[in-house]
């Protein structure tokens, strides 16, 4: 879902510049380096939502700001969508 899904919605709602969408798209799972300042890194269980500071309830409420400007909007879509993958991931899990 962080691959595949993301490009399929850049193919269907951004036919002009797909490629460059899905790139910035894909370009902001980058912002699971937060999980380098949780100990320990890796916990199989534990859900990110809430837990990592770029994946806060804060930090989604910033994320859907950001959807108002035309000049963030791809960068929310994709951050937003980062958010909502991990909070599937986190219904698997619990």
């Amino acid at each position: 879902m962080h691959f595949i899904v993301p490009g399929i919605i850049a193919w269907l709602f951004f036919k002009n510049n797909w490629k460059k969408v899905w790139l910035i798209f894909t370009l902001t799972m980058l912002i699971d380096l937060d999980h380098l300042v949780a100990t320990p890194i890796f916990e199989a269980n534990r859900c990110s939502i809430n837990y990592h500071p770029l994946h806060s309830y804060y930090a989604i409420c910033v994320y859907f700001l950001l959807l108002i400007p035309s000049k963030t909007r791809v960068v929310a879509i994709g951050l937003l969508f980062h958010m909502l993958t991990d909070f599937i991931d986190c219904q698997w899990v619990h």
